[in-house]
């Protein structure tokens, strides 16, 4: 089935150094950009991650120290990058828990401004598990009927979530819309304030903290009532994205300008 879109659509796929959105970098990047008209647009970039690629995860995307050391540093890249995205939704697998979070941060500490939360979002995992609970591999052979080579490629992957979710659309014909809108709300958990998930829209349209003692509680309330929350969140292993929207949130607070 051929994607109804309104806007340009780009499946995207990271391999990276491990799974913390907060400290781990990308070791390589592969998008499909696909238009409205149906033209599609393929780029593969390898990132020097700018710290020792760990084995483990060396053994899952077979991506190694030497194999970036003549590679570009995001930050040499990010610009390019961004322009490809500028004015696209996005779509994965596993992307709203982890691609998406992970490089809003790279963007973040390479200076470089683009505003994703402006992006409709489709994780394709969601739907998958939310329809059948399995891998990309094994959605890739459900919904394609074929086996998915390179596994762990983010060329592969990339790919194979497109096909996954045209595929996904022809079997639930009648159940999932041929729609981005209806599609990003149907794979989110839940409506994310910011990336990560911390801080997320209550059932009212309130921000409230998505984890720790005062999860379900309003941010602002608690910005009041605990003026030493906010410290301790900027200063911990929360992500950057996170720390600049509890930021806006503050700050909303203190001048209260909406």
């Amino acid at each position: 089935m051929k994607l109804n879109l309104k806007n340009p659509l780009i499946f995207f796929d990271l391999e990276t150094t491990g799974i913390n959105i907060t400290s781990d970098r990308i070791v390589e990047i592969s998008y499909l950009k696909v238009y409205p008209n149906g033209k599609e647009e393929a780029k593969t970039m390898r990132i020097n991650p700018e710290m020792h690629i760990p084995e483990s995860a060396t053994a899952v995307h077979g991506i190694s120290d030497s194999d970036v050391a003549d590679c570009p540093k995001f930050k040499e890249v990010a610009k390019n990058i961004a322009h490809d995205f500028e004015g696209c939704d996005i779509a994965g697998f596993n992307s709203n828990r982890f691609d998406v979070p992970l490089l809003a941060e790279e963007f973040l500490r390479a200076g470089v401004d683009i505003d994703l939360g402006k992006r409709k979002f489709i994780d394709v995992q969601v739907i998958y598990h939310k329809m059948e609970q399995r891998t990309l591999s094994a959605a890739y052979k459900f919904y394609c009927g074929k086996d998915l080579e390179d596994a762990h490629s983010a060329l592969a992957d990339t790919r194979a979530t497109y096909e996954v979710l045209k595929a996904q659309l022809d079997k639930y014909d009648g159940q999932l819309v041929n729609d981005v809108d209806f599609l990003s709300n149907y794979s989110s958990f839940t409506r994310n304030v910011d990336f990560a998930g911390r801080i997320i829209y209550d059932d009212k349209g309130v921000e409230v903290f998505n984890f720790g003692k005062y999860k379900g509680m309003p941010v602002g309330e608690i910005l009041k009532r605990d003026t030493g929350y906010y410290g301790w969140i900027m200063n911990g292993d929360f992500s950057l994205n996170t720390k600049n929207v509890l930021t806006k949130l503050r700050l909303r607070e203190l001048t209260g300008k909406k």
